[in-house]
């Protein structure tokens, strides 16, 4: 059986001039109404709609709306979504501002030792990451400090450069809040792997723990998008062969950031849809107190260590102090 979409025509003439006018052609006599302004209007001039039938002013008049609301949430950063549940937006800020202070800092540093090359300045010394000075005096800040301080021209430009090309991207993908947790965590990351593995008296600096952080959650990112990985992968392969066979490269910083990132970026990509956000940043919050916790056991088995300097010589041996 088939139901026609409107009521046949009254039968008799009477009947028909006794019907109001179509709102749009007053010659043509209907029984029909729109069901959102109530105004007679003949079936050509009626729109199905997903309840009764709508006349064609009210139609356009809801269109002209939905458009204006959508540009209205565009404009606020409402409405669609990234694969990490941040609000979609065109415009990157947080790189911009992480990289202005690095290189604030390094600016600095250089003033303050007046050398750019060789700006191992007081600001540099204080905030070095040595993992001695956090176990036995226990100057914490040197987990994250050591992440904003860079050893000559040449290590900044590179950094900063590295920053800007995967930060981009990162960030607009994951929303500032989200990519500030990536980075940050990341970067504490590398330097917890410092501080467990490195000699004790030697000082790390630079933001490359962070910046590998980066470079695995954009790893992680292209493989659940399923992109193409061959680009990231040579990248990848291109960094491990400087991190290894250029001297004086924090590798265990390196690898610390690379592990910590991608596990960031999992937990960020593959959280269900519900909750997400709460599981996300939860998921973030465990890394940090894991690391943290690390960090207390490595204070305890330095507490059996005895580190100084013998001459120009650095050398640390176990033993009751």
């Amino acid at each position: 059986m088939s139901q026609p979409p409107f009521p046949p025509p009254p039968e008799s003439a009477h009947q028909q001039e006794a019907l109001p006018a179509c709102w749009w052609h007053p010659n043509r006599r209907t029984g029909l109404r729109c069901v959102r302004c109530d105004r007679p209007a003949c079936p050509e001039c009626l729109r199905e709609a997903s309840v009764g039938h709508q006349c064609v002013d009210c139609v356009h008049a809801a269109r002209e709306q939905q458009r204006a609301q959508q540009v209205r949430y565009r404009r606020a950063g409402y409405g669609a979504r990234t694969p990490a549940g941040a609000r979609a937006s065109s415009s990157v800020v947080v790189t911009p501002v992480l990289i202005a202070l690095n290189v604030l800092v390094y600016v600095f540093t250089a003033v303050q030792a007046q050398d750019p090359m060789r700006n191992t300045s007081a600001l540099y010394q204080d905030g070095a990451l040595v993992p001695w000075f956090v176990a036995e005096y226990g100057e914490w800040w040197r987990l994250l400090t050591g992440g904003f301080l860079h050893y000559g021209l040449l290590h900044i430009v590179m950094n900063m450069f590295a920053l800007l090309i995967l930060g981009r991207d990162l960030e607009l993908l994951l929303g500032k809040v989200r990519f500030l947790a990536l980075y940050f965590v990341s970067l504490l990351g590398g330097s917890v792997a410092v501080q467990l593995f490195g000699f004790p008296l030697q000082p790390t600096v630079g933001a490359s723990g962070a910046i590998y952080g980066l470079l695995g959650a954009i790893l992680v990112a292209v493989l659940r998008l399923r992109l193409n990985p061959t680009a990231i992968l040579m990248v990848i392969g291109l960094n491990l062969v400087i991190t290894f066979s250029v001297p004086n490269i924090s590798w265990l910083g390196h690898l610390g950031g690379f592990v910590v990132g991608a596990v960031i970026m999992v937990a960020m990509l593959y959280a269900p849809e519900g909750n997400r956000a709460a599981l996300q940043f939860g998921a973030v919050a465990l890394i940090a107190v894991a690391l943290v916790g690390l960090v207390f056991l490595r204070d305890a088995q330095l507490a059996d260590m005895v580190c100084g300097f013998r001459g120009n010589e650095a050398v640390c041996v176990p033993g009751a102090r």
